[in-house]
C-alpha cells in the first residue's frame, strides 16, 4: 500500500514532474511547437504527416517516437519490473538522462535534430521511472493519466467507498510540479535559449546525488 511507501516518493515524484514540465515547455516553444514529454500529439502529427506533410517531416516525427521508446526500454532493461524498490538504479539512470539533455543543449545550439531525439529520449528514460503505487501506475513525464486516476478515485468517493488521501496527494503533486515546470521552462527558454535544458539537467544531477545518500544511510543502518 502507498502508506507504507517513504515520503520521498512524494518529494521525488513531484521534482521529476517538475523537470518534465520544464523540458515540456522548452519542447512546445522550440522544437517546432510539439510536445517532447509524451507522445499523443507526435503520433498524432505522424498519421497526419502521412498524408499531408514531406517524406523527411514525417521520418523526423518517427524517430522522435523511437528515441522515447529507446530511453524507456534502457530503463526498463536496468530496472527490471515496475514496483518500487529501495537501492535499484535510479541514481545512476537520473544521470544518464542528464547526460542526454546536455548531449541536447550540444545539437541544439548547432540546429542539429539530433538534440530533438536526444532529449525525447532523455523523457522516455524518465517516464519509464514510475511505479505502481497501490495499484496505480504513475507516470511524470505527462498528466493525463493522473488526471485520469483522480476522476476514478472522485467517482468512487461518491458511491462511498474509501478514499486514499495519500495517493490523491501525490497525484496533486505530479500535477502542480508539472504546471510549475512549464512556467519556469517558458520564462527560462526566453532568457537562455536550448541553454536552459541545463536546468533540469542539473536538477537530475541533484537528485540522482540525493538518491545515492539516502540509499546509502538506509544500507548503514
Amino acid at each position: 500500500m502507498i502508506s507504507k511507501l517513504p515520503r520521498w516518493v512524494e518529494y521525488g515524484s513531484f521534482i521529476l514532474a517538475f523537470v518534465a514540465g520544464l523540458i515540456n515547455a522548452i519542447g512546445l516553444l522550440g522544437f517546432k511547437h510539439q510536445s517532447i514529454s509524451h507522445l499523443s500529439g507526435t503520433a498524432t502529427l505522424l498519421g497526419t504527416g502521412l498524408v499531408n506533410s514531406t517524406f523527411l517531416d514525417t521520418y523526423y516525427l518517427f524517430l522522435i517516437l523511437v528515441s522515447f521508446m529507446m530511453g524507456a526500454a534502457i530503463s526498463g532493461y536496468f530496472l527490471r519490473g515496475g514496483a518500487l524498490k529501495l537501492g535499484r538504479n535510479y541514481s545512476a539512470l537520473l544521470v544518464l538522462e542528464a547526460g542526454l539533455l546536455v548531449l541536447a543543449v550540444y545539437f541544439l545550439t548547432g540546429d542539429s535534430v539530433y538534440g530533438h531525439y536526444s532529449a525525447s529520449a532523455a523523457c522516455g528514460l524518465q517516464n519509464a521511472l514510475a511505479t505502481t503505487y497501490s495499484g496505480a501506475v504513475v507516470r511524470t513525464t505527462h498528466v493525463t493519466g493522473i488526471f485520469t486516476d483522480l476522476g476514478i478515485m472522485l467517482g468512487a468517493k461518491l458511491k462511498g467507498e474509501a478514499f486514499d488521501n495519500r495517493k490523491a496527494l501525490l497525484f496533486v503533486l505530479i500535477i502542480v510540479g508539472f504546471i510549475i515546470g512549464g512556467t519556469l521552462g517558458a520564462y527560462a527558454f526566453q532568457e537562455f535559449r536550448f541553454d536552459a535544458l541545463y536546468i533540469p539537467a542539473g536538477i537530475c544531477m541533484l537528485l540522482a546525488l540525493s538518491y545515492s545518500i539516502y540509499t546509502a544511510k538506509i544500507h548503514s543502518r
